[in-house]
């Protein structure tokens, strides 16, 4: 593994183009060049959540015993957006408006998120990613590419493990999976810690159950506790293509985890945004959907 992670680290690429053009067919490591110009130090900035986007057609499908929320946007090839623990669907304004010009684009708030509603049953990434299958099922698509950000990368990558005939491409950024992978006391940065807090406000604004947020929280919180938790050999069965993204600067996952889970699916690619975090695709929208399209739309 040392040979190899030394190969990967050699591999510096400028374009962006070549880089996620590459890495859509090989396994590769790749670190996208500062600018010889300052940046702004973007990464220490959480933007305001996008606006809904105004052309999506929004609905609630019935599945696994909820009211799932979704959205929907664009003709073409189907993408799945999937957000982040805590957050909803409006996050991916900025990708919907650019995805939508080439795609079919389905947003979703997971269960217990934004504007779905949860049940009883204890959180599980199996259970969401089931979910997201109902859906898929509820809309007739038989398969699509999936674009996930932390435990939505999470639940792309289960659905490669679970359902890898519902799949296409996982675009899969800030994931886990090992408990392992997540920084202690991640909730005391003060970018993550501004989203805590944002995202209570946000859940409190659009949920059908504003006052439960604490209870919310409580029964995601046990799930975070002990999942995911892959083996190798879990990982290694993926024939997905999969690319692992990342900011160069994300709060909660650590860096040397990203690169394990390049190494173990079979030919993954990791790509790493430059000064950027958790929180990249509001902070570099343009890089981040860039990324997207030459991914998915690799041939």
């Amino acid at each position: 593994m040392g040979d190899r992670m030394n190969r990967k680290s050699t591999l510096l690429i400028a374009g962006l183009l070549g880089v996620v053009g590459a890495l859509s067919v090989a396994s590769a490591y790749a670190v996208i060049p500062q600018s010889p110009v300052a940046w702004d130090e973007r990464w220490k900035k959480l933007p305001a959540t996008p606006a809904p986007v105004a052309a999506l057609k929004s609905g609630y499908a019935s599945v696994n015993g909820i009211q799932l929320y979704y959205a929907t946007a664009g003709e073409g090839e189907p993408v799945v957006l999937l957000h982040g623990g805590l957050a909803n669907s409006d996050y991916w304004g900025q990708q919907v408006a650019a995805l939508a010009q080439h795609h079919k684009v389905i947003v979703v708030d997971s269960r217990g998120h934004g504007r779905s509603t949860r049940d009883s049953r204890p959180y599980s990434y199996d259970l969401m990613s089931d979910d997201v299958v109902a859906l898929l099922d509820h809309l007739k698509i038989a398969k699509a590419d999936i674009v996930g950000w932390s435990d939505g990368g999470i639940i792309g990558i289960d659905l490669a493990i679970r359902h890898p005939t519902r799949v296409n491409r996982i675009f899969s950024f800030a994931p886990n999976t090992k408990t392992s992978g997540v920084k202690p006391d991640t909730e005391k940065n003060p970018v993550f810690a501004s989203y805590i807090e944002r995202a209570g406000n946000e859940y409190r604004k659009l949920s059908k159950t504003p006052d439960q947020y604490d209870a919310f929280v409580e029964q995601i919180s046990h799930m975070w506790g002990t999942q995911p938790n892959w083996s190798d050999e879990d990982l290694k069965k993926i024939n997905t293509a999969v690319l692992i993204v990342d900011g160069d600067h994300d709060e909660a996952i650590v860096r040397e985890h990203l690169e394990y889970i390049a190494n173990t699916i079979p030919n993954a690619g990791l790509l790493i945004l430059p000064n950027t975090s958790h929180f990249a695709f509001i902070q570099a929208p343009k890089e981040f959907n860039e990324a997207i399209l030459n991914f998915i739309d690799y041939k």
